[in-house]
């Protein structure tokens, strides 16, 4: 039987019909379904050569995770759909390795595609959902959304160099140097941070209760402790950079960096709030 491939309009309906011809398919992703969903309901679904197959007795033999996303979504799409597969191709299909944002910005010419990927997901996460745990299906982001952060934050390349420097100094995640960095600077461009970067990259000449010397210990000392990293750590050392980056900001002093259980994620210190500071003679001992 000769392959018949077209474009088929694909309703929630005609999914939910398709979807019981599916006989003898791999066990369902919940979490691949709900990224498939959110970036359908989003408008972010294209027709690429990727799509439904059916084999020679019309049993769906792939796209399952597509169907299905289509009625979670309950919105209408576009999608190639072929019929007469051999049953035999059903062993090589969805081989090959999936399209990375690491590969997308690579294709763009973006260079070391691999941290800016991450620091734009991280910057997307912060925006969006600062407080969610960082890890795990609702923290993924598409390639069409990671483009579009890169779109609107252009100097998240610049961002990026000087994570890589605080990364190389303390051990602080390249992720959270960088939005750590762009943020502060995107709120406060009044000020000049080149002393904030020194002071924690170097050390020197740093007195105890210091924010930068602080923010510099409490990483090294977290890097010792901690053999392997985990995705959600930059969630948790941008939190540590944004505390240190306030006091230092404000002039306090910081002796102790810490974190409580379910503290939301810190806000940078605006310079409406830091002056007001400064007029009421605010000061804290350790920062916390």
């Amino acid at each position: 039987m000769p392959l018949r491939s077209a474009v088929h309009r694909i309703t929630p309906e005609l999914a939910a019909e398709w979807l019981a011809r599916n006989t003898n398919n791999r066990p369902l992703s919940t979490s691949f379904v709900a990224q498939l969903a959110r970036q359908i309901k989003q408008g972010e679904w294209q027709v690429t050569h990727q799509g439904i197959a059916f084999d020679e007795d019309d049993v769906l033999i792939d796209g399952q995770h597509r169907l299905t996303a289509i009625v979670k979504a309950g919105v209408a799409v576009d999608s190639v759909v072929t019929h007469g597969v051999p049953r035999s191709a059903f062993t090589v299909m969805d081989t090959g390795r999936k399209r990375t944002g690491r590969d997308v910005l690579a294709l763009a010419g973006e260079t070391n595609a691999v941290h800016l990927a991450s620091a734009l997901r991280g910057l997307h996460l912060y925006l969006t959902a600062p407080d969610s745990g960082w890890s795990g299906s609702s923290s993924m982001i598409s390639n069409d959304q990671l483009l579009g952060v890169l779109e609107e934050h252009p100097r998240m390349r610049e961002a990026l160099t000087h994570g890589q420097a605080l990364y190389r100094a303390c051990r602080i995640t390249v992720t959270a140097a960088s939005v750590g960095w762009y943020v502060t600077t995107r709120e406060r461009p009044d000020i000049d941070q080149s002393s904030w970067l020194s002071g924690v990259v170097t050390g020197a000449q740093l007195e105890a209760g210091d924010p930068r010397l602080t923010l510099r210990n409490t990483m090294l000392n977290l890097a010792a402790g901690r053999a392997v990293r985990r995705r959600d750590d930059s969630r948790e050392h941008l939190a540590y950079y944004i505390k240190a980056w306030n006091a230092w900001a404000e002039g306090r002093q910081m002796k102790l960096l810490r974190r409580y259980t379910d503290e939301a994620m810190p806000k940078v210190t605006t310079r409406a709030a830091a002056v007001s500071l400064m007029e009421a003679g605010e000061q804290s001992g350790d920062g916390n």
